[in-house]
């Protein structure tokens, strides 16, 4: 290379050099990403309030924005937005940002909430339960009672955590010891909720753990199957010599608050509580 070349070569390069930060320059386009933010972090501050993603290659699905919000209901408790001085703001965001929406699922017209994708990220599948670790294990609480089927995901490491008993509470003929029952309304019908007799004992604390509230009839099934004891109470008959079927008794277990994950609160499930109190983190 002679030096006209070399020297042409050399101020293309510095034109290159200083034509780099103009190409680069946006003063339009709003910041992406900030390199100290985490990456997870980071993609759900720049996700739009609604997008279309592939799920597989047939499906999509939407993200929609949603309420961040730890709130508590009851006669006493008035609901509260999440505020910055409770340093759970990145928590909750990342929370919300891991559960997926499936629209028209399981019949057109529904919004399903999606808790799996929340299970496959650890952080804050871990985050969701550490919130309502530092909420509940100062409360003397010593039964955690799941709701079949999805409050046995987060139920069992809350009850580990703050060292108390998990009772599930589960559909009908899935219990293999002797039960009580609850039957509750639904849309469209009624269902049933069992739990094991002895599962619970008077004077108890217990806290209900379910993934989602919607009209809140399954929760309150739960309230009122853990107001029961079933007690073996044998009559004999001085005629036929017979044992009597068991009689149901109620029982003083206390119903210290209901916790879930998301709240439907278009559906107003948590009037139909009572005084009872309701623990939320989001709103679907």
């Amino acid at each position: 290379m002679n030096g006209a070349s070399l020297l042409n070569s050399s101020k293309a390069q510095t034109r290159f050099a200083s034509a780099l930060p103009k190409l680069f320059k946006s003063t339009n386009s709003p910041r992406i990403c900030d390199s100290a933010l985490p990456k997870r972090l980071c993609r759900s501050i720049a996700a739009p309030s609604s997008v279309q993603l592939p799920l597989y290659p047939s499906q999509t699905h939407r993200i929609s924005s949603r309420s961040l919000r730890c709130a508590a209901s009851g006669n006493s408790a008035k609901s509260r937005q999440m505020t910055a001085k409770d340093g759970d703001d990145t928590r909750i965001a990342r929370i919300s940002s891991a559960i997926r929406v499936i629209p028209d699922f399981p019949k057109p017209g529904i919004l399903f909430q999606d808790i799996t994708t929340l299970l496959l990220d650890p952080r804050a599948f871990r985050d969701s339960i550490d919130l309502f670790v530092e909420r509940y294990k100062d409360k003397n609480i010593s039964v955690v009672a799941g709701i079949e089927a999805r409050g046995f995901i987060f139920g069992p490491p809350i009850a580990l955590a703050i060292g108390a008993k998990f009772v599930p509470m589960r559909k009908p003929k899935k219990l293999p010891g002797e039960v009580i029952s609850e039957e509750y309304s639904l849309e469209y019908g009624t269902d049933v909720m069992e739990m094991h007799v002895g599962a619970v004992q008077a004077g108890e604390r217990a806290l209900i753990v379910d993934d989602l509230i919607a009209t809140g009839g399954t929760l309150c099934a739960a309230i009122r199957l853990l107001g029961y004891q079933s007690a073996r109470k044998l009559f004999h008959d001085m005629d036929g010599g017979e044992n009597r079927p068991k009689i149901l008794e109620r029982v003083g277990v206390d119903v210290v608050e209901c916790a879930c994950v998301i709240e439907l609160p278009e559906l107003k499930g948590r009037d139909r509580l009572g005084d009872k109190p309701l623990f939320v983190l989001i709103n679907g």
